[in-house]
This record gives structure tokens, C-alpha cells and sequence, in this order.
């Protein structure tokens, strides 16, 4: 090849090259260019549902298209996360994660469809909430203390319902903590275990407030305690657990993050972050959910990653604690 032609094929070469570069620039600036799928892993009607489409509305806004909300539930969260983990890496499809598919079935489920330590992208942080527990009108306890006593003279035959992680462990740590027995009843969704215990097929419910904190203050169901380490200021009159029981060192709070699979492209995924720190800081949402004992609060992808490094461990020794068993 002669010189002269050799100069041409370089041009050639770098011409291409200018091309590729800014059609893959063009598709980052162009993003999103199509409605964003947001898998929600539980129930329509859940805390993560209403936390999800609150999210969602306000991130469309920012973002330009519309952010669906599509429920997957089962598993305690595991079918909508597997769902997600094994999408497209594109940013169109994105999970509204929890304590549950992303910190705690590592230490529940023994053979997980995809590595939870490496099967997504964290995206951004929504928030976080403590749950209320709560019995059946009929059950004849006034206070948890009470109802623990009941427990104590009857092992076994009172009845806890869960349809998350955060709503089981909770549970079976206020069992381990109080020493007690009790029995389990796994539901689908929160808003089906919210109705059995209104109709008192099972005796004990420990839910997030979205669920839980209307039919207490209706007075529908007997709110007991919260979960957290202080009272909630939506309903300052429910102790906390360690207040209600005379302990120390209980506390479980639910948190919601936005996740998408591994290996998303990183101008897509602060895109996505920027959408989700102007709804966490949106006066509108956080009263909404502040309503609801959710604390919103902003942060980057980085710090969400290492949170999640520590809220994996941090389940992992709850439930360790509780006494369960991976299954």
C-alpha cells in the first residue's frame, strides 16, 4: 500500500471512529426516548407500590417520558427482582427495590436465580419507614406487652402475617426478643394479610404504615408499637417495641431504592438519579408520604451501594438472630 493510499484508509478509519463516538454520545443524550418500565415486586395497593408510583410520577417529570409501574409479586419480592436482573441493561426497565429483594433473600433463599451481589446497578434512593404492629380487635390484649403474654400462655397458636421480608423478620425478631412462639402465615400482598387480620384470621400483622396506618387510625385493627427506635410523629401515641417490651436494641425499618441490571451505562443511570433526587426533594411527595412515616431522602448511586453492602449484612445478622432458616 503506497503511501497516499495509506492516508486515505487512516482517514477512513478515523472518520468511523468519529461516527461511532457520537452516535453512542447521541444515544446517551437522547435517553430516555421511550416510557421507562418500573417493576414493583409486590402487590398494587403495598407501601412499595404507592412509594413506587409517587416516585414514578414525579421522575417522569423530570425525565420526559412516562415512568409505568408494573406489579410483579410472589417470593417475597424474588419474581419481580429476577424479572429485572435478567432485563435488557438499557435503562428502560428499572426496579423499585426493598430491604427484601436487595438486602435480605440472600439470607432467606438458598438458591437464588441471580447473585444479589452483583445481579444490579443501584440507581438512586427513595427512602425509608418503620412498620406498626398490630393485632385483631378481638384478640384480648391492650398492649404488646400484653399480647406477649397471651403468647407465652398459648405457644404456638397465635398467628403472625407477612407478605415482605421486612414483615416477617420483624415478626420473628419480636418473637426471639420476647421470647415467644408464634406461627406464621405467609400472604401474596400486604393490602390480603391486611384483610384476614381485619377479619381475624390470623391474630398479628407487623406492616409498613401505608398499609397498616389507616385501618389503626379508623380503628379497625389495634396498633401496638412501631418498629423504629423512636415514636413516629404521624402517631406519637404507639410506643416502639423496646418502650412497649422494656428492651433494647430492637428496630427494623423498610427502605425503597430504584435498581436497574448489571452493567447499565452510567450517563443513564445519573440521568435516572438526578429524576430520583428532584422527587425526594419534591414538597408535594414528601408531604404526601411523610403522611405515611416514609422519610424520603436524596442521594448518589455510589452511596446507595455501600448502603446496600451494609443493609446486606445488617439483615443477614437479623435474621440470623430470629432463628430462620434459608428455604
Amino acid at each position: 500500500m503506497n503511501t497516499k493510499s495509506l492516508t486515505v484508509r487512516l482517514l477512513q478509519i478515523g472518520a468511523s471512529l468519529f461516527i461511532g463516538l457520537n452516535s453512542s454520545l447521541a444515544i446517551a443524550d437522547t435517553y430516555p426516548s421511550k416510557p421507562i418500565k418500573a417493576i414493583v415486586p409486590f402487590a398494587p395497593g403495598s407501601t412499595t407500590d404507592q412509594i413506587g408510583r409517587a416516585f414514578a410520577a414525579k421522575m417522569s417529570e423530570t425525565l420526559g417520558q412516562p415512568v409505568v409501574i408494573e406489579n410483579k409479586p410472589g417470593a417475597n419480592g424474588l419474581i419481580g427482582a429476577d424479572f429485572v436482573a435478567k432485563a435488557p441493561a438499557d435503562g428502560y426497565t428499572i426496579l423499585i427495590g426493598t430491604n427484601s429483594t436487595n438486602a435480605a433473600l440472600k439470607s432467606l433463599v438458598k438458591n437464588l436465580p441471580y447473585n444479589q451481589d452483583t445481579a444490579f446497578t443501584p440507581i438512586g434512593y427513595f427512602g425509608s419507614a418503620p412498620l406498626i404492629v398490630a393485632i385483631n380487635n378481638d384478640v384480648p390484649a391492650k398492649s404488646l406487652n400484653g399480647f406477649v403474654s397471651l403468647a407465652k400462655a398459648n405457644p404456638g397458636k397465635m398467628t403472625f402475617a407477612y407478605a415482605s421480608t421486612s414483615q416477617r423478620v420483624s415478626s420473628e425478631m419480636l418473637a426471639s426478643f420476647a421470647d415467644i412462639q408464634m406461627t406464621g402465615v405467609s400472604y401474596k400482598s400486604g393490602p390480603n394479610a391486611m384483610t384476614d387480620l381485619i377479619g381475624g384470621q390470623v391474630n398479628m400483622f407487623t406492616s409498613d404504615f401505608g398499609v397498616s396506618l389507616p385501618q389503626v387510625q379508623s380503628g379497625k385493627i389495634r396498633g401496638l408499637a412501631v418498629t423504629s427506635l423512636k415514636r413516629s410523629p404521624v402517631i406519637p401515641e404507639l410506643p416502639t417495641v423496646n418502650e412497649a417490651l422494656g428492651i433494647k436494641g430492637y428496630e427494623l425499618i423498610a427502605f425503597f431504592a430504584a435498581f436497574g441490571p448489571a452493567g447499565m451505562p452510567k450517563d443513564t443511570v445519573l440521568k435516572l438519579n438526578q429524576a430520583i433526587n428532584n422527587a425526594a426533594k419534591s414538597k408535594d411527595l414528601v408531604e404526601r408520604l411523610s403522611a405515611n412515616g416514609f422519610e424520603t431522602q436524596a442521594g448518589t448511586p455510589e452511596a446507595l451501594g455501600q448502603k446496600i453492602k451494609l443493609e446486606t449484612t445488617k439483615w443477614a445478622k437479623a435474621i440470623k438472630e430470629a432463628g430462620m432458616q434459608p428455604e
